[in-house]
């Protein structure tokens, strides 16, 4: 089945909604307007990454060992 696609006037704007403290209904969240003159950086944590990426470079590593010394065994 093909996705249907929804009239313009049937669409919703994609806005974060937020539970109100108060009342425990649905408030729309303020938008985020942009900082004017100010960027803030952004760090990003790649532990995941580099623990994954060590994991593979040791194993092939041991793999191409493996392969060298049974080359010498299995050489006629």
């Amino acid at each position: 089945m093909s996705k249907q696609k929804k009239a313009k006037r049937d669409r919703r704007p994609n806005i974060p909604v937020a539970l109100s403290a108060s009342g425990g209904g649905l408030e729309m969240a303020a938008p985020l307007e942009p900082r004017a003159g100010r960027r803030e950086a952004v760090q990003f944590n790649y532990t995941h990454i580099k623990k994954d990426l060590t994991r593979i470079g040791v194993l092939a590593v041991s793999f191409i060992v493996i392969l060298v010394v049974l080359s010498f065994f299995l050489n006629k």
